[in-house]
């Protein structure tokens, strides 16, 4: 954890002095001395005289679990293009469209924003409605060729284990418990 300075009693976050310096930077469109330390100076004053509340954002960075998540996702994006390209393609039938219900095992908000931003990002997917509360994802599946019942078990698999490494790569210790 980076530790927080004091001005008069005040913490002062350093990287949001800097993110707002770089600010101050691109806004002038200049790299000189005295847009630094004037970026430097508007940056400490903002976040001196209007601090924001502490909050958790509910996510831990874990190397390994982050490495392995996109190397999978990269995979899966890559197989849900083919797919969606092999059905573009294809001449004669529509490709089989599916309405999928998917339970999630999280109850973490921030794993339910992962998920969706995940889904929504492989081609011939994409998620119509996210009740976090239910732990409820209804999806949009296009491709996946089978019986309704086949396709929704193999879409609840694959969230399943998309979720699991959601949680492996930005869970908390909470999330990954919920999960066991």
């Amino acid at each position: 954890m980076i530790p927080v300075p004091r001005v008069l009693g005040r913490s002062v976050p350093l990287p949001l002095v800097a993110w707002l310096t770089v600010v101050w930077l691109l806004l002038w469109g200049d790299l000189g001395v005295g847009n630094v330390l004037g970026g430097l100076l508007a940056g400490l004053a903002v976040v001196w005289l209007l601090p924001l509340p502490v909050q958790d954002s509910g996510i831990r960075l874990h190397p390994v679990g982050i490495l392995l998540f996109v190397v999978r996702f990269a995979g899966d994006l890559m197989v849900s293009s083919f797919r969606v390209a092999f059905w573009a393609l294809r001449p004669g039938a529509p490709p089989p469209v599916r309405i999928v219900e998917v339970g999630l095992r999280s109850s973490s908000e921030t794993v339910a924003v992962l998920m969706t931003v995940a889904l929504s990002a492989l081609p011939g997917s994409l998620v119509l409605e996210a009740n976090v509360r239910q732990r409820l994802l209804v999806l949009h599946v296009l491709g996946v060729p089978g019986d309704a019942q086949t396709v929704t078990r193999v879409t609840r698999e694959d969230v399943t284990r998309l979720e699991n490494r959601i949680v492996a790569a930005f869970g908390t210790r909470a999330d990954r418990e919920e999960l066991r």
